[in-house]
């Protein structure tokens, strides 16, 4: 079973698309922390502080940029444009220990991840959260 979140109200793709990047980084970033969670919740009994450092070990901008590398190839054109304009967006603050390529990588991540969760194309989401947690 996999266990991703699910938007109960899918929104068109264009209308998705005309979003601002940076925001869809941020529902990203959280669908990505809630399913790395739960995965975490079901696979062993851990106390929060343990759970929230194994969390993120995952859930961070070094890890996403690597899994980043490996999956921009694949995806679609949506999934592409969306990766370009949130990589490309303007950001005030890196985290420290963070590259701003990295950085950016990561950012456009998370965007696709918002954007499939927001159209509700969770099977698609499912692929990529998937690939990010194995």
């Amino acid at each position: 079973m996999i266990n991703i979140p699910i938007n109960p109200n899918p929104l068109p793709v264009k209308q998705a698309s005309n979003i601002n990047t940076l925001v869809l980084a941020m529902v990203g970033d959280a669908v990505e922390t809630l399913y790395v969670r739960t995965e975490l919740t079901l696979r062993a009994d851990f106390k929060a502080g343990e759970l929230h450092r194994q969390t993120s070990a995952v859930v961070n901008a070094n890890a996403q940029a690597q899994l980043m590398e490996r999956l921009l190839p694949l995806l679609n054109p949506d999934e592409r444009a969306v990766y370009i304009r949130a990589r490309n967006s303007k950001s005030n603050n890196v985290p420290k220990n963070t590259e701003l390529s990295d950085y950016k990588k990561a950012t456009g991540f998370e965007a696709v991840l918002g954007f499939l969760y927001l159209t509700g194309q969770n099977g698609r989401l499912a692929e990529l959260l998937q690939d990010n947690f194995e």
